[in-house]
């Protein structure tokens, strides 16, 4: 089997679900972020190597804001989707809902994008196959993703805002008055 073939994106996705337990809460009774940051790496790391058939590994985290606290006795469910595969690289989108199983409510807790790099037998950075996006929701995941990236890039200092043709796009004025300071 070829592994280099362009995949769904729906071929990724990776749900996982997890109980809160009196050892996974701080002092109010609530999920450490500690924890659940450890779990959505799990979840997001599996859904890349689901999409390039090789272990892989965090390159990166994005902003990761708690909506709404998931407590002690409630069950998390992670969802996680590669959004876009670059060369070597892959973004992944997770939502993280919480449940309270007797009432049977779900609430969201937060959502994330973090990347991955995929890795050869040697550790180093490979090759990934293309994505492709099928749904509407897919489609404006994959087109924002290289705008996200950008981003990173820029952030990490290993690009200049000059160069990220993407976001000059959206922003062409505000970069404009960046480069001349």
């Amino acid at each position: 089997m070829n592994t280099m073939n362009p995949k769904p994106a729906n071929a990724s996705l990776t749900t996982m679900s997890e109980l809160v337990l009196p050892n996974d809460t701080n002092t109010l009774g609530n999920l450490m972020g500690g924890r659940l940051m450890h779990w959505m790496d799990i979840a997001a790391a599996l859904a890349s190597m689901k999409h390039c058939g090789c272990p892989v590994v965090t390159a990166s985290a994005d902003n990761i804001s708690f909506e709404n606290p998931v407590k002690l006795g409630n069950v998390v469910t992670i969802e996680a989707k590669v959004t876009r595969a670059f060369s070597t690289s892959m973004e992944v989108y997770i939502k993280v809902q919480g449940e309270d199983l007797p009432t049977q409510f779900k609430y969201l807790s937060n959502e994330a994008y973090m990347t991955f790099v995929a890795l050869d037998p040697n550790g180093r950075p490979r090759k990934v196959p293309e994505l492709i996006p099928e749904t509407e929701e897919e489609l404006r995941r994959f087109e924002g993703a290289l705008r996200r990236r950008q981003l990173r890039l820029i952030l990490s200092g290993r690009m200049k805002p000059k160069d990220a043709t993407e976001l000059r796009k959206l922003f062409d004025e505000d970069f404009m008055h960046i480069e001349k300071a």
